[in-house]
């Protein structure tokens, strides 16, 4: 019985390794085959969206980050101290040049003013009784009745009395003045802020918040600043055109144009700190979408390039020699095309050597490709157009 049991025990250890072998030939030879352990076709053809070289207008700009300021702001202060009866405005409305918009006391003002034209009433009778007299002496150092001593004391005092109406009508001039500026009027036509002084204050010429601020907002300035490289261009493009150059104002996110005005001033210097130079656009700005102290994205257009050629800017790709773009050939294999960008922008690279209109390039799917491989056109929903 022993023997039976070990003979068994034997057979067992044998025969367990083998079975375990087999099975694992089996399994090896009967399991799916997985698409990556199946070695692709070097022939078949790389998916890839396409497009051609256009020919089109692009313009010539220069972008900056700029601040929207009023074309002119007053701080509406007295010219004398006095207590303010009343305003003539509304806050956050408009005024007129001229419109009345705040009246102080006058009471002092009109009596300093009735004050100077008595003195003057006073020494016009004066001097009409001094030039009667001064007649009458002459008339008698003729017939030497009176000493020519008298005579020329009367003139003086004619002289000293036409010197007094001189001075009184300047008191008179004063007085005037000083109670004009019992009304204050706008400066300017534009948008008042909030009223900084209430009525039944007395308010002073040292003020240094005076009455209210008035900005110009239409029209309205954009100032912006661009590299000290694109003088030159700015120059040339000045020089070039009788028209002013035109600027823009986007949204700080570019999605919408606030408006569009005309260059009115290059800084006469270059900003050595920053190495940028200082340009204001003017706008007009009925529907006031543009306001003080708004931050803006400001462009400067100089011109257009004419019929220049233009690819997407996602099919110019970078190598160690240089740019170059992927042209598509007649068979539909691609090679290796040097290109030059003259500019970048929106999209879209104007090209000046290295392509001819209504050449094929490819615009996505460039990194799977090489030189002389094949390619099909993706899917027209995955395909990318060409920016116009």
């Amino acid at each position: 019985m022993s023997t039976l049991s070990a003979t068994r025990r034997t057979l067992l250890w044998i025969g367990l390794p083998g079975l375990i072998v087999l099975g694992a030939v089996i399994w090896f030879i009967s399991r799916p085959v997985s698409q990556a352990q199946i070695a692709p076709d070097p022939d078949a053809p790389v998916l890839a969206t396409t497009t051609t070289v256009q020919q089109q207008d692009v313009p010539i700009y220069f972008d900056g980050v700029g601040t929207v300021n009023a074309w002119a702001s007053v701080t509406v202060r007295p010219q004398i101290d006095g207590r303010l009866d009343s305003v003539g405005f509304e806050e956050g409305g408009n005024v007129l040049k001229g419109q009345l918009i705040a009246q102080l006391d006058a009471r002092t003002q009109q009596a300093l003013l009735d004050q100077a034209l008595a003195q003057k009433a006073k020494d016009q009778a004066l001097l009409v009784n001094a030039r009667r007299d001064l007649d009458r002496y002459a008339g008698l150092v003729k017939l030497n009745a009176v000493a020519r001593q008298t005579l020329d004391a009367q003139r003086a005092q004619v002289a000293q009395l036409e010197a007094s109406l001189k001075l009184d009508e300047a008191q008179i001039s004063y007085a005037r003045t000083q109670l004009s500026y019992t009304r204050i009027t706008a400066p300017i036509s534009g948008r008042v802020g909030a009223r900084l002084v209430d009525p039944g204050n007395i308010v002073h010429v040292t003020d240094p918040d005076g009455l209210v601020v008035i900005n110009q907002v239409d029209p309205i300035a954009v100032v912006f600043t661009l590299p000290e490289h694109t003088f030159q261009a700015i120059n040339r493009a000045q020089h070039e055109r009788t028209d002013p150059l035109e600027v823009m104002a986007f949204s700080r996110d570019d999605a919408e144009v606030l408006g569009r005005g005309e260059l009115v001033l290059v800084n006469n210097q270059i900003d050595v700190r920053t190495g940028t130079i200082r340009v204001k656009g003017r706008f007009s700005n009925r529907t006031h979408t543009l306001w003080p102290g708004q931050y803006v994205n400001a462009r400067l257009v100089l011109g257009e390039r004419r019929q220049v050629l233009t690819i997407p800017a996602e099919s110019v790709l970078r190598g160690a020699k240089g740019t170059y773009t992927y042209v598509v050939d007649a068979d539909d294999t691609v090679h290796v095309q040097p290109i030059r960008a003259l500019v970048i922008q929106d999209g879209i690279a104007v090209i000046d050597e290295g392509l001819s209109p209504g050449q094929r390039i490819v615009i996505d799917g460039q990194y799977k490709l090489r030189p002389g491989l094949r390619i099909t056109e993706a899917p027209q929903a995955a395909a990318g157009g060409h920016p116009s």
